[in-house]
């Protein structure tokens, strides 16, 4: 019996920050990935290559880490003065699911420049030479991104010498702010509280601050759960009880935080929220063989993501970071010395990474008004991706 021939799909491959990702533009899927629901879920786990019990992704655009198993829908704006609506979606490696309930910050980097090379950015506003603002509406959170792209001979310029630590090479600087930055609806600490008291089964009573900034995150203490806050990616992601205990973390604190009503419920929202753990600095070789010194940085932090030690730093999980750090009182802010801070330099497992944000306290509630970092992108390959007939 014959089988049917695979279709073509126009997309992008893009890095973005630490991340990659297959890009498409709403207007190129098939029908009925236009919209969300089953046929776009199987349309993505197929192009990326999920569900892959081996977890390595052969047959299929992923890179068998979550950095890397990652997808990008662009379409027209649904928002007045924005340019492009930004859809993105966590593609699970082994078991078939997408997640949408957060952004990717380290992706956003690139969508700017796919916005305007896709045409959604209006060509009187892209410079013959500068930088063009695009005003991005993340659809998963509901928020505004503005992304300063540069522009050379009015094309979009990837190529430059900022170096971003966690990336091998140096590209253009693009720097991202995330307005208002609190994800979701509700108080940006969703407890009430600064600190709260997290009861862990089998791990104990944690100190957690639970933020909901960039994107949901749970920070808990490096020294009350065995680290050092100096740990790369082998030293957890080859320990399953580790994991297990990372993974039971942030079931409960996801419920705590209401996200989610029971931790059964944790299994299939993967992406949000993130488990981080943080510590006052100290001296630690990075990844890359690069030594980081104490006095580099204002605080360490290690954050997972998608059940593993992220190799560098999550760009939402980023924007955490520095709303927290600049909160006084939370775990962040008192790793990292306590007091008012506008910035904050932290380690991570690839390096270093300087980012800003903007907080203030208003009627006993707190808020943050942007958060800012400096990313690179670039396409990687453009064309088309095919995929079975059978995948939508």
């Amino acid at each position: 019996m014959p089988h049917k021939p695979q279709i073509k799909v126009p997309a992008t491959y893009m890095r973005g920050g630490t991340s990659k990702g297959v890009f498409f533009r709403l207007q190129d899927l098939p029908e009925p990935c236009q919209v969300p629901g089953e046929a776009r879920d199987k349309l993505l786990l197929r192009v990326i290559g999920s569900p892959d019990p081996y977890q390595k992704q052969i047959d299929g655009m992923g890179g068998a880490t979550s950095s890397t198993s990652k997808t990008v829908i662009l379409a027209e704006p649904t928002q007045p003065d924005h340019d492009v609506d930004y859809l993105f979606g966590q593609v699970s490696i082994d078991k078939p699911f997408v997640d949408w309930s957060g952004n990717c910050g380290n992706l956003t980097a690139a969508v700017g420049a796919f916005a305007i090379n896709g045409g959604f950015v209006a060509k009187d506003r892209i410079p013959e030479n500068g930088t063009c603002t695009v005003r991005i509406w993340q659809a998963n959170i509901r928020k505004t991104i503005v992304a300063h792209v540069p522009i050379t001979n009015g094309e979009v310029q990837e190529t430059g010498d900022f170096e971003l630590d966690g990336v091998t090479f140096p590209a253009a600087e693009v720097q991202v702010e995330f307005m208002d930055p609190a994800d979701g609806e509700g108080s940006m600490f969703p407890t009430g509280n600064l600190v709260d008291d997290l009861d862990v089964p089998g791990v104990g009573t944690l100190k957690a601050t639970m933020i909901n900034a960039g994107i949901p995150t749970i920070f808990v203490n490096a020294e009350d759960i065995g680290y050092k806050g100096a740990e790369l990616q082998d030293d957890i992601n080859g320990d399953p009880k580790a994991l297990a205990m990372f993974e039971t973390i942030r079931a409960h604190g996801a419920v705590k935080m209401g996200l989610i009503q029971n931790i059964e419920e944790a299994a299939n929202r993967q992406h949000t929220p993130k488990v981080a753990f943080v510590a006052k600095p100290v001296d630690y070789v990075s990844s890359s063989g690069k030594s980081i010194g104490a006095g580099d940085v204002d605080v360490l932090v290690r954050a997972l993501s998608m059940g593993k030690l992220h190799h560098a730093m999550m760009g939402t999980a980023a924007v955490a970071i520095a709303t927290a750090s600049a909160v006084p009182g939370t775990l962040v802010n008192l790793a990292a010395g306590g007091g008012d801070r506008t910035h904050v330099t932290f380690g991570h497992p690839s390096g270093t990474l300087r980012v800003g944000a903007e907080a203030k306290e208003v009627d006993g509630q707190w808020t943050a008004t942007k958060a800012i970092m400096s990313r690179s992108a670039r396409i990687l390959m453009e064309g088309c991706v095919r995929v079975p007939q059978t995948a939508q």
